[in-house]
């Protein structure tokens, strides 16, 4: 099998984590993250792979570590937005 990039990795993932987003990640709850991201101080993200919210995200934050379920799941509420919407 031929050896792949780092950034080639990550992009697999990235497919892999969309591919299997948890179903309790609706447009509208992430829409309200989005929101409250632009009206107060929150920086809200999601778990992809349980669902859990992350607090202290980047709007465009990639697979940081869950501190719920430990994958590195976690995206920024937007970045999750603009790939669902």
């Amino acid at each position: 099998m031929p050896e792949i990039s780092p950034a080639q990795a990550h992009v697999q993932l990235r497919r892999h984590h969309f591919a299997h987003i948890h179903p309790s990640l609706t447009a509208e709850r992430v829409a309200e993250a989005v929101e409250r991201e632009l009206t107060t101080l929150d920086n809200p993200g999601f778990c992809l792979a349980c669902g859990a919210e992350a607090d202290g995200c980047e709007p465009d934050a990639e697979q940081y570590a869950c501190e719920s379920c430990g994958e590195r799941a976690v995206y920024g509420a937007a970045e999750i937005l603009i790939a669902i919407a």
